[in-house]
């Protein structure tokens, strides 16, 4: 049984797009005018270049060695959400849902809220919708061939989008590329301000650029050094660095959903040899840390490690209201951290309110 749905491409064209179950698959076959080759459906998607998504587990190398460009946003906040819906989920389907931000979309099963509003999307977004499957659990090795087969789908995904099959030698160079500017960003994190560090690499996940500068020398920061952990940031949210900053407490550390908690393990070069897909694999879904993931001790097991490397000293825990797992997480971390943590509850305003701030500063005056 096949399950249709349209979706228009930048030339105006509205296409029909097919899942086909059986070969769990997509597939754009058609349009109301007529029925398009697969050599007329590549030139009219031809225009179609960059790849919209906002989930770590969807690697970027893997857009990009198929001729895409991968944009990982950071969105900016809804100005109507819908009530009972996410404000995190709410902001990505209204950024998505402006002319010209997406030729194409990914969406991921890590999260139920966006899981849910890809209906939304597919129902309402003029680009190519793909929902990758990601499994919670990671431990064993059918989850991870899974998550290897769900890359392969994304491939054909991208490859009926005009994309082309990377070789093995191709993937491995992008990979590498990849690599190498993450090293860059990581390299100058020490001399850069908590937000100047967090806009930096917001701008590489959305642009694949990394345009900081390393080589100045390491400033000490004064105040309380602080963690920052929950889900995924809004754009105002980058305001929460420089606030934190100027109430005494520094963010050391970025653990947040749009920091460094979700970068991928350096990759292996000698497997990224023998096979760099499931060398990709790896370094993504069997090294990122998250709520979601079950179990999720590696969470706690990356927590502690760089919490004590950055002498961090308090926690900032951030969640949406709306966001079960992350809810779910607070009281547990809590009870496990060995420091003081304040818990802020981010709703759908497009600012960080005053009582906000005032708590921020309540919890630093602890500290003396």
């Amino acid at each position: 049984m096949l399950t249709h749905f349209f979706s228009t491409v930048p030339t105006g064209l509205s296409l029909l797009a097919t899942i086909d179950p059986a070969m769990n698959d997509w597939a754009i076959v058609g349009c109301p005018y007529g029925t398009f080759s697969i050599a007329q459906e590549r030139r009219i998607v031809a225009a179609m270049n960059k790849v919209v998504y906002s989930c770590p587990f969807v690697p970027a190398e893997w857009i990009a060695a198929h001729g895409f460009q991968p944009s990982r946003i950071m969105p900016h906040a809804a100005s109507d959400p819908s009530a009972g819906m996410c404000p995190y989920a709410a902001s990505f389907v209204n950024e998505v849902m402006s002319i010209g931000a997406a030729d194409a979309v990914v969406m991921t099963t890590v999260c139920d809220q966006m899981r849910r509003v890809a209906e939304l999307v597919y129902r309402d977004c003029r680009a190519p919708i793909f929902l990758m499957h990601v499994p919670a659990t990671w431990e064993t090795a059918a989850a991870h061939r899974f998550y290897v087969s769900e890359l392969e789908r994304l491939g054909r995904f991208l490859e009926r989008l005009g994309g082309t099959p990377p070789s093995a030698n191709a993937l491995a160079a992008v990979m590498d590329e990849y690599d190498s500017m993450r090293a860059k960003l990581r390299a100058a994190r020490g001399s850069l301000t908590a937000r100047r560090y967090a806009e930096a690499l917001a701008a590489f996940h959305r642009d694949g650029t990394v345009e900081v500068d390393g080589s100045a020398p390491s400033e000490p920061r004064s105040g309380v050094p602080l963690a920052l952990v929950g889900g995924p940031l809004l754009a105002h949210h980058l305001a929460l660095f420089d606030l934190v900053e100027a109430a005494g407490g520094p963010i050391v550390l970025d653990a947040s959903t749009s920091g460094d908690r979700t970068m991928p393990a350096l990759f292996d070069q000698r497997r990224l040899a023998d096979d760099p897909l499931l060398e990709l694999a790896d370094a993504y879904f069997g090294s990122i840390p998250d709520a979601f993931r079950r179990p999720n001790s590696e969470l706690y097991r990356w927590l502690h490690n760089e919490l004590e490397q950055r002498g961090v000293r308090g926690i900032v825990f951030q969640h949406y209201t709306w966001c079960d797992t992350w809810h779910a997480e607070a009281q547990r971390m809590r009870e496990w951290a060995a420091v003081p943590m304040l818990i802020l509850d981010a709703d759908d305003s497009a600012v960080i309110e005053g009582h906000t701030v005032s708590r921020i500063e309540s919890f630093l005056e602890i500290f003396g």
